[in-house]
């Protein structure tokens, strides 16, 4: 159930597992694979380069630590030979994010629909499983509806639904026999409607650190600033670090970033004395220091009160300590969030304490297996929502596949 990355990574595990299966895999919108289309800005953030399940799981907010085993079953290079054995090959971008080398989603929602047609994976579009009823001898019966409406009796049933942004969308899983994580979202931008920095949106800092006052969240990263507020890969990580935290504020805090962390407020201080010697007669305003975006230097400048003539050597002390507390601390108040383009992600779902993390069958009913955002798990954005979404569709595949032998068509 469902037609995702999981869905018909499960399928097509499960089908090439066991080839005398009949599998079907049933979608209820007339769009396959909309998220991997949508990925990466169309180009498709496949995974992220990581040798080792130690170093992927460090990027996994819910999830860390169940993923570790899973992920030395099928991991990050597992999944790029996975697709360079069906003719896609993979390239590594400087921040570790994996592309197709075409730069285009399309080849890896096309070499998916492929790998599915090849294994015998049977698609039924705007299809719904209305009744979900788990059998006494073993199976489920599934009530469809949509144009393929019809009763069916299945030995093994996949959920791979993605996640959902409210409780009451998993009360069929509850019905089920499972507990819910409580979803909130993750992955999301910073609403500052009164941002001092409103007049500078399309800049940018390569390497800026954001924290949430009050809190112990913080994540250091680029940073965007944005006609609505604050983004950038530091925001959204952070954001997924603290959904939860978050979520209980209400999305309002006050955000603190710090333009050069490279500095602390002792040594900031010492080097604008050495500067300031040696650069008395410069224009504060108009000579950007630390590698900042002139734009965002001429605005923390302005507004710790300098003047557009004033000299490093004119500065009083009262007007550098405001400057120096908006290159290290700039206060932005937080009023609301913004989802990430149209990558939504949740957290929460199925409690993963009731999945079996080497098969991702249910530890409450036999034969029930999950795989991707379903489950509680999610991860910051560079390829690792997807990478949960391949490793838990291929252990369900699989574990479907071999223990369905006896099944035959």
């Amino acid at each position: 159930m469902g037609g995702g990355a999981a869905g018909f990574f499960g399928a097509i595990t499960c089908a090439e597992t066991n080839p005398h299966l009949r599998v079907l895999l049933i979608e209820k919108t007339g769009k396959l694979l909309s998220k991997v289309r949508i990925s990466g800005g169309g180009r498709c953030n496949v995974t992220h380069a990581a040798d080792t399940p130690a170093q992927l799981v460090q990027h996994y907010p819910r999830g860390q630590k169940q993923l570790k085993e899973p992920f030395k079953q099928f991991g990050a290079l597992d999944t790029v030979r996975w697709f360079e054995r069906r003719g896609v090959r993979l390239k590594t971008e400087p921040d570790g994010r994996m592309f197709p080398t075409t730069d285009s989603s399309e080849t890896i929602a096309q070499c998916l629909l492929d790998a599915a047609q090849q294994a015998g994976v049977q698609i039924l579009l705007h299809t719904q499983a209305e009744h979900i009823e788990p059998l006494p001898t073993g199976g489920f019966r599934l009530t469809l509806t949509g144009p393929h409406a019809q009763t069916l009796e299945v030995a093994r049933l996949l959920i791979a639904t993605g996640g959902a942004p409210k409780a009451d969308q998993y009360a069929w899983l509850r019905q089920l026999g499972h507990s819910i994580q409580e979803p909130v979202p993750s992955l999301f931008t910073f609403n500052v409607p009164d941002s001092p920095l409103r007049e500078l949106p399309g800049v940018s800092v390569p390497q800026a650190r954001v924290r949430v006052a009050g809190e112990k969240l913080e994540y250091e990263g680029p940073v965007l600033v944005t006609h609505w507020g604050l983004s950038g890969p530091a925001v959204l990580k952070l954001s997924a670090w603290g959904a939860r935290r978050l979520h209980e504020l209400q999305y309002q805090s006050t955000a603190l970033v710090n333009w050069i962390p490279q500095h602390t407020e002792e040594t900031l201080r010492q080097w604008l004395l050495e500067f300031r010697e040696q650069n008395g007669k410069k224009g504060v305003v108009n000579n950007p220091l630390f590698g900042l975006p002139q734009r965002l230097w001429r605005t923390l400048a302005e507004q710790a009160g300098i003047g557009p003539e004033t000299r490093w050597n004119e500065l009083p002390t009262k007007l550098q300590n405001r400057l120096i507390e908006g290159l290290l601390r700039t206060a932005l108040p937080v009023r609301g969030k913004t989802t990430y383009k149209d990558e939504f992600v949740t957290c929460g779902g199925v409690l993963l304490s009731e999945v079996n993390m080497q098969t991702m069958e249910s530890r409450r009913v036999p034969g029930l297996h999950f795989a991707g955002e379903v489950l509680d798990i999610d991860g910051i954005t560079g390829g690792f929502n997807f990478q949960a979404a391949w490793t838990t569709g291929f252990l369900a595949g699989r574990a479907m596949g071999a223990m369905n032998e006896q099944v035959s068509e």
